[in-house]
């Protein structure tokens, strides 16, 4: 694990600490992030595996293109939103500076930089997460969206789940300190970036009702559905905003 990370990530965090790796050169099995978004081929040739995999059949890959982010996202956003928001420092996350490592099935497992960034102390949270959203995953969903025709609103959704967890997670590990606190407001519910750019992030949640031991609990849906359900052998996931038990 890179050791700016380590006092992050103990116990039953630490794998998720060790999705980004550093060194000075990339392994040779590795997939530059730049050629990933800017060559079709092998983005939809890793799609495709992926969907083998997965026992997809047929030519539409919608499904199977969210799950892939999701996978994507959960390897990519512990150590680096971690690191920008607890830490204010910037881990090399545009799309020339950072390689993915898949494994046999094409899934993201682990991504590799050559050198460990610098501080943004003094950056608000637009600076500091402009590269990770602007230039790394906004061509990434969009390049995703030409192959497979997933409605890129998915794909925000899939990367504002994973924000918020990881920065609820970020408020609990330093006691609701001020500046996580107000990272999380600025990505997740700000209808837009400070330049007026529309927030891709921000989306309403529908909140419902589920049963749990004869009482009603009130739950909270996420943004968009992943598709998972569409997989198969895959279900309705617990808070899905499509799953038949909350719909009015």
């Amino acid at each position: 694990m890179i050791p700016l990370l380590m006092p992050l990530f103990q116990g039953e965090w630490m794998p998720y600490g060790e999705t980004l790796a550093c060194a000075p050169q990339w392994p040779c099995d590795t997939v530059p992030i730049s050629r990933l978004i800017r060559d079709g081929m092998e983005l939809g040739e890793a799609i495709r595996l992926h969907a083998h995999h997965r026992g997809v059949t047929g030519k539409d890959l919608r499904a199977v293109a969210s799950v892939w982010s999701l996978e994507y996202l959960w390897a990519l956003l512990p150590p680096v939103v971690a690191a920008a928001s607890i830490l204010r420092h910037g881990f090399p996350v545009h799309p020339r500076g950072i390689a993915v490592e898949l494994d046999a099935t094409s899934m993201p497992v682990r991504f590799h930089i050559t050198h460990e960034g610098i501080s943004v102390a003094d950056e608000s949270a637009a600076a500091r997460y402009d590269t990770l959203l602007w230039h790394h995953l906004d061509p990434l969903f969009a390049a995703l969206c030409r192959l497979t025709g997933l409605p890129s609103k998915i794909l925000w959704g899939n990367a504002a789940r994973y924000l918020e967890l990881i920065l609820d997670q970020a408020m609990l590990l330093t006691n609701k300190a001020a500046h996580v606190v107000a990272d999380r407001q600025a990505l997740l519910q700000e209808t837009t970036w400070p330049d007026g750019r529309a927030n891709p992030l921000y989306g309403r949640r529908r909140e419902a009702l589920r049963i749990e031991n004869g009482e009603a609990v009130t739950v909270r849906l996420h943004r968009q559905c992943c598709l998972i359900y569409r997989l198969p052998g895959e279900v309705y996931c617990g808070v899905c905003p499509l799953a038949p038990r909350y719909r009015k």
